[in-house]
């Protein structure tokens, strides 16, 4: 009798599959109001994060905290400027405020949704040029998208670079870091796997050839190439 295969397994959704949901306690988002300054209380590490995070109040009339990503040279009591226009790090404005050439990060891609890109350790995005209302930005992929020039961004290099430079040196710690993330690992190669196992899967044919997927597959059988752009020899 056969068992489920891994993309069977993952789409039933147990918890053997799913992220820790107590791994995210800190809400990162920008808060509402945008005016004022604010005060880093804490740096935390966050178990969720590739960044760390920075505890920051806000110093108006209704004292009020939230997260967002620590950006590199951050530190405890610094004070931030929330909606300026003064160019400093940590301070967050609006893109249409922001020069050509500044290095932002966690960007949002609609005004007031909290920041949603640029939130990785590490990384960065480069204000391009701005035509009207509208501010090109060149993404950490090289690639250049439109946001609208009310959307906010934090200045600076978000903190946490130089993450994956440090080896694993053991099996363990990669084991707990894929677990915590939701994660599968150790991967087993489908052509090691039996053929009642996987569409891959017996030791007639070591080299599959590449198989192409149908659109409406069924999770068991959507393996190979999903929804190639093109097929057939390159000439």
């Amino acid at each position: 009798m056969g068992k489920r295969i891994i993309q069977q397994r993952r789409g039933r959704g147990s918890n053997t599959y799913k992220v820790r949901r107590r791994g995210y306690k800190y809400l990162v988002q920008y808060p509402q109001s945008f005016d004022g300054k604010g005060i880093v209380i804490k740096l935390i590490n966050s178990t969720a994060h590739t960044a760390p995070l920075a505890k920051v109040e806000c110093l108006d009339k209704k004292k009020f905290c939230f997260f967002m990503p620590a950006f590199k040279g951050m530190v405890e009591g610094q004070e931030i400027e929330l909606g300026g226009k003064e160019i400093k790090e940590g301070n967050i404005i609006k893109l249409k405020e922001i020069p050509i050439g500044t290095r932002v990060y966690n960007l949002e891609t609609r005004n007031g949704d909290g920041g949603k890109l640029i939130k990785a350790g590490g990384s960065s995005a480069i204000i391009n040029r701005i035509v009207n209302d509208d501010v090109f930005v060149i993404l950490p992929s090289k690639k250049e998208k439109k946001f609208r020039g009310e959307c906010r961004a934090t200045i600076g290099v978000c903190a946490g670079a130089g993450r994956l430079e440090k080896p694993f040196v053991k099996a363990g710690t990669k084991y707990h870091l894929k677990k915590s993330k939701g994660k599968l690992w150790p991967r087993t190669s489908a052509v090691k796997m039996n053929a009642i196992d996987h569409p891959f899967g017996s030791g007639r044919g070591k080299v599959p050839k590449p198989r192409i997927a149908k659109r409406n597959a069924p999770p068991g059988a959507k393996v190979g190439l999903i929804r190639p752009k093109r097929t057939g020899k390159k000439k």
